[in-house]
């Protein structure tokens, strides 16, 4: 059969009140975690300088201490305290998408704590446009001496899984932790639905150029319009940064990335397992024992809905996922990088 990603919309957003904030934010400054909505996914949070907080993300996501998490600021954060110099292409970024899906990876001050780095010398800083997201932020920078709060908040899932996209999706994802351990502030599904771009602006001061170390909702070119000088793709020097390892963002039950004619070839003839789960981004036919998803015509639309339909296809007990190859367009990158570190997972 054949179905609409439409089947697949979350609820209507559930949007916390101020007391809630408050509960959190100060849950937040006693060294606990908090499940965060964002733009792009929901964030496992904790006070990015407080190493006791921070290893708690690690041990709940099973995430290895050396790799990196992104801190989140309020709008009006105070991003000097973070970093040991802010080069003018970095604010150029700030000032034309903050708040708003980009990480900028930029030289770590000497007093923030090398847990939220994974014991490099950068850091990974981003402003998030959500409103809950933002209330949060101001709530607990307001907690924080010199209101300098910054929340360490990689995706709310365990390490290498797909990420949430609502509060459900973390709930799900954590069912061993209870609220006293884990608070969860809802903010209904995320609207961009993958993670941030990340640019590596680490190593500018001694001469070297901007890098993009993660595709997302922001591109290449729109970055390189703001910068006005080439972002290269990442190098043997690269910091090691969120999403950046071959195999992530996968599913439980296996997933096969194929380009279109391939498919086409496969779904001739009858699926040679239990039902099998087909994603398209257009188009498509039925044929035995395959169930067509659409799961978008466009990149954003696809983007939006690709975690939210893994999970649902995880959860209906497929044999197995095939994808649709996307084409190698910049407007795709971001989609194929995700799909393709998922089936990566698979890999033999």
């Amino acid at each position: 059969m054949t179905k609409s990603q439409s089947g697949l919309e979350s609820s209507p957003a559930e949007t916390p009140d101020a007391e809630q904030i408050h509960r959190a934010a100060e849950r937040l400054a006693q060294g606990g975690l908090v499940a965060l909505p964002t733009e792009t996914v929901y964030g496992l949070g904790a006070d990015a300088c407080n190493p006791v907080a921070l290893a708690r993300i690690y041990a709940v996501k099973g995430r290895p201490s050396n790799h990196p998490v992104i801190v989140h600021l309020a709008p009006d954060g105070d991003i000097a305290y973070w970093v040991s110099s802010l080069p003018a292409e970095a604010q150029r970024l700030i000032d034309t998408f903050w708040p708003g899906p980009l990480t900028l990876i930029l030289p770590r001050a000497a007093h923030i704590p090398a847990a939220v780095s994974g014991g490099q010398s950068s850091i990974g800083l981003r402003c998030p446009s959500h409103p809950v997201a933002q209330s949060l932020l101001r709530e607990f920078s307001a907690l924080m001496p010199g209101g300098r709060g910054g929340v360490a908040a990689p995706s709310a899932n365990k390490f290498g899984r797909v990420s949430p996209t609502t509060a459900d999706h973390v709930r799900a994802e954590f069912p061993e932790l209870d609220e006293s351990q884990l608070l969860i502030l809802p903010g209904g599904a995320s609207q961009v639905g993958i993670e941030s771009t990340i640019v590596d602006l680490s190593r500018l001061d001694n001469g070297g150029a901007p890098y993009l170390l993660r595709p997302g909702h922001i591109s290449a070119r729109e970055l390189e319009e703001v910068l006005q000088r080439p972002v290269l793709a990442p190098d043997s020097d690269a910091p090691r940064v969120s999403g950046s390892l071959k195999a992530h963002y996968a599913p439980g039950t296996p997933v096969e990335l194929l380009p279109r004619q391939a498919l086409e070839s496969r779904l001739s003839a009858p699926a040679p397992e239990r039902q099998v789960a087909v994603v398209l981004s257009g188009v498509g036919r039925t044929a035995a024992g395959y169930d067509v998803v659409l799961a978008g015509a466009d990149a954003d639309a696809y983007a939006r809905n690709l975690y939210a339909l893994m999970r649902d296809l995880d959860a209906a007990g497929y044999s197995r996922i095939l994808l649709e190859l996307p084409p190698d367009t910049p407007e795709w990158a971001a989609v194929r990088d995700r799909i393709g570190r998922a089936a990566a997972a698979f890999e033999e």
